[in-house]
């Protein structure tokens, strides 16, 4: 049973990511932690971190 609802996620997955955009329109921009804009650039690859901290 775990194996045929592996096997249909990954199926679905790739049906799904086959729709996707092959390349991003418009650059990243996220708020740092001081609420300043950071962009991400688009020609090159890039990893960022997600933290987050609940008050």
């Amino acid at each position: 049973m775990r194996t045929k609802i592996v096997i249909l996620s990954l199926i679905s997955f790739l049906v799904l990511s086959a729709f996707g955009q092959k390349t991003l329109t418009k650059p990243i921009t996220l708020l740092n932690h001081e609420q300043q804009e950071v962009t991400f650039p688009l020609e090159k690859p890039t990893v960022f971190f997600f933290i987050t901290t609940y008050k």
